[in-house]
This record gives C-alpha cells, structure tokens and sequence, in this order.
C-alpha cells in the first residue's frame, strides 16, 4: 500500500543507496577536473604569450649587440653557453633540452615520485630563463619544445591547487596545449598528442586534450590576434612537378632529418668511449660548441643566429638567401642541442628544412622556389621529429596554405620512411629514456 508520507523515490528526502554520493557533490567531483584544464589552459595560454615575447625582445637585444660590435659573439655566445649548461646541470638537470622527452617521460608514470621534478614550476622557470638566455646568446634553439614543458608543468600544477589527481592525460593535454599556443596552431596540438606524447593515446583522453588546445589557441588569439605564424603562402605548383619535388625533398629531408636525430640520440644515450669523454667534460663541451655557434653565426652574416624565423619567411614567400643558410644552419641547430642547454629544436628544424628546399629550389623554375621550400621545411621536419602527420598540420597551419595538401603529405611520408632507415628510433624517444631510467632506478 502507498504510504503518503514516505518520500517519493526522486524528492530530495529520498535515501541515496549505500556508499553513492549526493548528487550535488558528485557533480562537484564532475565540474572540478573540466574547471582545473580549463583554469590550467588559460594559464598555459597567458605563458605562451609572455615566453613568446620575452623571446623576441632577446633575439632583438642580441641583434642590436651584433650590429654594435660584430665580433661580440666569439666571447658572449661561448660564455653563455657555458654559463646556462653549468647553471642547467647542477641547479636544475630537468630543465635541460628540449623538454618534449621530459613530458613524454612523466605522461608515462604521472604518479612516481622521481617524475615530479620534470614537470614543477621550479623546473619551468628554469626553462623560461635558459632558454632566453640561449637566444641571448644568438644559440639555433626554439621556444616551442620549452612551450611543451612549461605548459605541462603549469597544468599539473593547477591540478595539484585543486586538488584534482594527475594522470597522463592532463599531462598530455598541458603538452599539446603548448604547441597550440605556441605556434597559434591548434589542430597540430592535437596531432601531435596523438603521434608525439602519448604512444598508446585512450579516446577517453580526447576530450579533455581537445579542451586544453582549444583553450590556450583562443587565449593566443585573442592577445596576440588572427596570426599565420609564416604569413600566408600564395604559390602554387603543377600536381606533377610538385610530386617529383615532394619525393625529392623527402628523401633530401628523410635523410638530413635522421642524421641530425641519429647523432642527437646517439650523443644523448652513449656513455662510452670518446662521447663518454665528451660528455663527462660538459661545461668544456659547452664552451667548444658556443664558440662553433659564433663562428658559424659571424661567417653567415647571421643568419644562422636564434630561431631563423626572418630568413624562413622569406624563403618561403619566395625570397632568396644564401644557398648556405640550409647547410649552416643545421650545423648550427645540431651544436645547440649537443650542448644539453635548454631550448627547443622545432623553429630551427622548420629553417632548416627551408633552406634544404630552397637547395632545391634550384632544380625548379623560380616561380615555384616558396613551394618548394616549403616542401623542404615539412620534409626535414618529419625527418626529425618522425611525426608526418604533425608536421603536415603544423605547416598548413603556420601558412594557411591548403593547395598542396597532397604533396605536403609525399614529402612528409617519404622522409618519415627514409628517416626511419637512418634512425629507427624516435629522436624524443630516445631522449626521454634518461628520464624513464630515472624512474626505473626508484
């Protein structure tokens, strides 16, 4: 029989079954993850801008010393060098590198206590100061590999404020969310989560990843504007021709791209013999790889100094440089990274490989040099990072150019291919065992 006054099963006196939670705290627990990526973005977002721009002003700091005193960088570049390697690897050794190694290593065991330091604020401002000290110093490095670790650390420790449990994907999000803001690029954000910092990617993370890029894309966009990061590519190239550049720069960039990640990761991994020796000296190691920078640097009439962001642009809307720009520059991006300072290889990788397109180029009529140095950029870039996908999204981004979807993804395919015979393991792969061994020692 019907008692009246028994409460009905859906009033608020009703008694929830043994050990659920009221539903007004357990749409708490819901609301409080989305609210922590959601705080974490737009925090990550906001850093972008200032690490971005710190960057600038120092790369300009540097130009006016250059244009001042020429020679400067024989001493400024190798005592920088060795003053951010040394500060690096003994105050803070998880700053060091690009920092996309560190984050994959953490997105790996979230919860060890050995992966806490990769990702702290301590970890992060270190990041920041070294890797503007680096382009201070007129060092091949980028910020957008630094950007991965710093927007990593600034979302985990949202998390921790809130008191909400990190796991890999906050981890990854904060990651991808870095390379959205960074490069005003917010589908390669996710490309790259997908290819780059999650080897066995959950769809359950998908959302949340979704979240953090989205947010930290519109917090750059609306403080920084409607940028393409290149400026707008116009150029375009018959399908034919274009193949037969595609397959060319892909096996040129597959090849350059996987000798720069073989030496890197052998250098990174080898604790014997000659690079032992080197790497036991490392502040002499510094200072050897700094004065080689400058020199390179002086004898480019540099161009080879900082991210080479002023000569990509320009060769890709089909502007000229020194055929030697290509060639100088990886040589210069290489001593940079063997060095351990922090700062990032994506920028210098994409100059690069424009100046292997440009190389090209010469093979082409004029008109087609923008695109095929754009070809050369995407096919260097997957040579290295081994992340065709990633680097399809993340040019077309930056260029805001759709025309050549089909050979952008030949040239990418290709050098991913041919990288792959030169390097069969992943450059950031092979950099973030250091860091899985660390946890593994623990």
């Amino acid at each position: 029989m019907f008692q009246p006054d028994a409460p009905a099963p859906d009033s608020p006196q009703h008694t929830a079954p043994r050990g659920a939670l009221p539903r007004s705290v357990a749409a708490a627990k819901n609301l409080q993850p989305r609210l922590a990526a959601l705080g974490g973005a737009l925090a990550l977002g906001l850093a972008a801008i200032v690490f971005a721009r710190a960057g600038e002003a120092a790369q300009a700091l540097f130009s006016r010393l250059v244009t001042a005193q020429p020679l400067a960088p024989l001493v400024l570049t190798p005592a920088l060098f060795v003053a951010v390697t040394w500060l690096t690897r003994t105050r803070c050794p998880a700053a060091r590198g690009s920092g996309i190694p560190q984050v994959m290593a953490a997105a790996e065991a979230p919860t060890h206590p050995a992966m806490v330091p990769l990702l702290s604020l301590r970890t992060a401002l270190a990041k920041f100061g070294g890797t503007l000290a680096m382009l201070l110093s007129g060092a091949s490095v980028g910020r957008e590999g630094p950007t991965v670790q710093i927007s990593a650390a600034i979302m985990v420790a949202v998390h921790r404020w809130l008191r909400v449990p990190v796991g890999a994907g906050v981890i990854i999000a904060g990651g991808a969310a870095g390379v959205a803001a960074a490069f005003n690029t917010p589908l390669a954000g996710v490309a790259f989560a997908i290819e780059e910092l999650a080897a066995a990617f959950e769809q359950r993370l998908a959302l949340l990843v979704m979240l953090a890029v989205m947010t930290a894309g519109l917090v750059s966009l609306g403080l920084s504007g409607d940028y393409v990061y290149f400026g707008a590519m116009s150029q375009r190239v018959p399908i034919v021709p274009a193949l037969v550049a595609a397959l060319g720069t892909g096996v040129a960039g597959g090849l350059a791209g996987g000798l720069f990640a073989r030496v890197l990761s052998t250098f990174g991994t080898i604790g014997h013999g000659w690079i032992g020796r080197l790497r036991a000296r490392p502040v002499a190691l510094a200072a050897g790889l700094g004065l080689l920078v400058a020199v390179i640097g002086i004898a480019t009439h540099g161009l080879t100094w900082g991210t080479g962001y002023g000569t990509t642009r320009s060769l890709l809307s089909g502007g000229e440089a020194s055929l030697w720009f290509g060639p100088a520059k990886f040589v210069a991006a290489l001593a940079t990274a063997l060095s351990g300072a922090p700062g990032g290889i994506f920028a210098p990788s994409l100059s690069v490989g424009a100046g292997l397109g440009q190389l090209a180029g010469t093979l082409f009529p004029p008109g087609y040099s923008g695109a095929v140095a754009m070809l050369g950029m995407i096919a260097y870039f997957a040579g290295v990072t081994r992340a065709p996908l990633t680097a399809v999204i993340i040019v077309m981004e930056m260029t805001a150019d759709r025309g050549m979807i089909l050979p952008l993804f030949a040239a990418a395919l290709v050098a991913d291919y041919v990288s792959a015979q030169v390097c069969p393991e992943k450059l950031y792969h092979a950099l973030s065992q250091p860091f899985r061994a660390t946890s593994a020692a623990h």
